[in-house]
């Protein structure tokens, strides 16, 4: 397959994507994100990224979630992170059309390793959270395995097409052990090294209940 070929095929699953989501009613949901990474120096990074969730394809406003970090190289294949987020939701209230506003403040460390095998790349972040939430405190740890692998190349490079899937559990701290499982599959274009999209699919199970939402997300790596 070329490259206008692969592009074709990415327009098209855009079009698709964009026609479907506007269709659907709210058990299908909306994320529309951004994730930066900029290098300060040979050990230091900040991390940034915005995520605007909605229950619908757009404008029905789930939560927002805004987060920031600093992270330090303690090698070549790991990074430790620490960070803060801040996160607006708007659940609603069982049996209505009306909703909630809660407002939670977000501590976080997390580690960070990143491997090759082959021409794909495997990451895995362990991250641990302490949630100032406006109905109480929680803490919270999260395991992830991540993905990605090019299609059209041997290694990542400018309009490389690449596959991208990951796994997540979050384990609560206090109370029910499990809190969720999210399960994401994806296709991303490199428009070059440090510009990326993907257009994905995320199911997200819970004890009593799963839902899936569509994804949009650019990254940036700088």
């Amino acid at each position: 397959m070329n490259n206008r070929q692969l592009k074709g095929v990415f327009l098209f699953l855009l079009l698709s994507f964009s026609n479907f989501a506007l269709a659907q009613n709210t058990n299908t949901g909306n994320w529309i994100n951004y994730f930066g990474n900029k290098k300060i120096s040979e050990k230091w990074n900040w991390w940034h990224e915005v995520q605007f969730r909605n229950y619908n394809a757009v404008g029905d406003l789930e939560q927002l979630l805004i987060r920031t970090g600093l992270g330090y190289n303690i090698s070549k294949t790991d990074n430790l992170h620490l960070g803060y987020a801040y996160v607006l939701s708007e659940p609603y209230i069982s049996g209505t059309t009306d909703k909630n506003t809660i407002v939670e403040h977000r501590i976080y460390q997390q580690l960070v390793n990143r491997n090759t095998f082959g021409r794909g790349t495997f990451m895995t972040r362990l991250r641990f959270e302490e949630r100032f939430i406006s109905t109480g405190f929680k803490t919270r740890f999260r395991a992830m395995n991540w993905i990605n692998y090019p299609i059209n190349s041997k290694s990542i490079t400018d309009k490389t097409v690449y596959l991208s899937a990951y796994h997540e559990i979050f384990l609560n701290g206090k109370g029910p052990t499990f809190d969720r499982l999210r399960l994401y599959g994806a296709l991303g274009y490199f428009i070059n090294k440090k510009i990326k999209v993907e257009l994905g699919y995320l199911s997200q199970i819970q004890t009593n209940k799963s839902r899936g939402q569509w994804q949009i997300a650019a990254f940036t790596n700088y």
